[in-house]
């Protein structure tokens, strides 16, 4: 499947493969201030780092995606004049509410976004906007890096 075409599921947590379960485990362990490190996560609860890493990014709770309307969005962008502005054009045409921009110095013509959205206001599915912003030429690639206030 295409990066471009990625589609979101709910499923229940016992058919999740032992790995998947672990690393949200071991994420419920770092977001709670309860281990000093992902290191520290992992080893409690009995997972390769390799295996986290993997999954840290592609599995999330169900609550946070419903409660928790604010999503981070990682962005590696070709350094053009004006990608950041029609950026935040589709971002605020589908209703969401940019809370925080950070972007790096473009090296070598590319340039890191990161966005974090109140998107309590969203008007497509968030299906629909990745799609429509994985789509755009100078885009290279988004990824969600998480949900939560």
């Amino acid at each position: 499947m295409d990066k471009k075409d990625q589609q979101f599921y709910l499923v229940r947590e016992d058919v999740l493969p032992e790995a998947m379960q672990k690393t949200l485990q071991a994420k419920r362990l770092i977001e709670r201030g309860k281990v000093d490190s992902i290191a520290d996560a992992v080893q409690m609860v009995d997972l390769s780092r390799s295996a986290f890493y993997k999954y840290r990014d592609t599995v999330f709770p169900f609550h946070t995606m419903v409660k928790e309307r604010i999503i981070t969005l990682f962005f590696h962008l070709e350094d053009r004049s004006g990608t950041l502005s029609h950026l935040l054009g589709i971002v605020a045409s589908a209703g969401c509410n940019v809370l925080t921009i950070h972007q790096t110095i473009p090296l070598q013509g590319r340039a890191n976004v990161t966005l974090s959205l109140d998107v309590s206001g969203i008007q497509l599915e968030l299906n629909g906007l990745l799609s429509r912003l994985k789509s755009m030429d100078f885009v290279e690639k988004v990824e969600v890096l998480g949900s939560g206030a």
